[in-house]
């Protein structure tokens, strides 16, 4: 391998430039524009394989989501394995990761969603003024609010206007899978009205998630 491939420099460009293309979706990242601007006393026969395999090692460390006691141990690996990496390269990619871990994993946690994430929530306790039983009219319910959307700026005047809809409005029947729905490009406002009984439901839903998280977060 051509001795221009060791300077730490010209290695940590190309980490960036990899997770910009692997990561961040940033078009235009190619690999002669790497060699090009980072490498370019080096051929491309030889850049190649160097690129691919920084770039698998890249993932590898990003996958999954590597610690830093277990980034130490596998750079160590990776310098001992025939055709792996100097100590030097391994000591460019630690310092790299340990930059960029936060910024990666984000973006990498936003691109596996494959739908809209809960953006904001907002609840009230209020009467039900409609029912289909005479009795249930006046009882107490909660009156639970989602705004579900893409990252970026809500857009305020609809969420106005949801909360005016959603404030005069009452159903007969709501549950976890009935909702009232209006669309927006960037969010989606989900109305929903429970009583007593759901709502000790889903606090019970919601204990038994919590014990499941506390007993995984417990160190083995």
């Amino acid at each position: 391998m051509a001795a221009e491939l060791e300077g730490s420099k010209s290695l940590s460009g190309l980490l960036s430039g990899l997770a910009q293309d692997t990561f961040y979706g940033h078009p235009g990242i190619t690999e002669e524009l790497l060699r090009s601007q980072l490498y370019p006393e080096v051929s491309p026969e030889e850049f190649r394989p160097f690129l691919a395999k920084m770039k698998g090692i890249l993932k590898s460390i990003a996958s999954a989501d590597m610690d830093f006691n277990q980034l130490e141990a596998f750079l160590t690996a990776q310098t001992k394995k025939q055709g792996g990496i100097t100590p030097e390269q391994a000591a460019v990619i630690s310092r790299f990761w340990k930059s960029h871990k936060t910024k990666i994993r984000e973006s990498l946690m936003n691109q596996s969603r494959w739908d809209s994430g809960l953006r904001g929530l907002s609840w009230r306790v209020d009467g039900k003024s409609q029912s289909r039983h005479s009795p249930q009219i006046h009882t107490p319910v909660a009156i639970m609010e989602l705004e579900i959307g893409k990252s970026g700026q809500r857009t305020l005047l609809l969420q106005d206007l949801y909360k005016s809809k959603c404030k005069d409005l009452y159903l007969p029947v709501w549950s976890l899978t009935n909702g009232l729905h209006l669309e927006a490009p960037e969010s989606e406002f989900l109305c929903l009205e429970f009583d007593e009984l759901k709502v000790n439901q889903v606090l019970k839903k919601l204990s038994e998630v919590e014990e499941s998280i506390s007993t995984l977060m417990q160190p083995a």
